[in-house]
């Protein structure tokens, strides 16, 4: 057998979010989203931000003194795409469409805080009809 490393997944993807801004946190990916909060260690808390799960993964907002925009995102599988967007736009977020990606229905969306996300959706493919004799 070998001995080299072998990844075998995301564990978790970090964002960045201000001092103080978990409350908000919480409403863009707890409340909007509805991506359930994990509870930080014990001895993790101090630092501040929150945790969230998506799946087997987490998204992790960490707290930063400056949250610079950029295009570096994660991207998030959904079920529901367009019902997500239409709970998005009415919570007052903004969503924008990018260039097509084969086999995905997508979008993005910016957090409360400047960072991108990338929301998709794999397209189903409606089965041919049955030829009938």
């Amino acid at each position: 057998m070998s001995d080299a490393p072998l990844i075998t997944g995301i564990e978790h993807v970090q964002v960045a979010i201000p001092p103080g801004g978990e409350d908000r946190a919480r409403a863009f990916y707890g409340a909007t989203l509805g991506m359930p909060e994990v509870a930080k260690p014990e001895s993790l808390a101090a630092r501040g931000g929150c945790w969230f799960a998506c799946g087997s993964q987490q998204i992790h907002c960490g707290v930063e003194p400056v949250v610079a925009r950029s295009r570096r995102h994660p991207a998030l599988r959904v079920h529901g795409i367009h019902q997500l967007r239409e709970r998005l736009v009415s919570a007052g977020y903004a969503t924008a469409d990018d260039l097509p990606l084969p086999g995905y229905f997508r979008f993005y969306a910016t957090d409360p805080f400047g960072n991108r996300i990338e929301f998709l959706e794999p397209e189903t493919k409606p089965e041919a009809p049955h030829a009938t004799r």
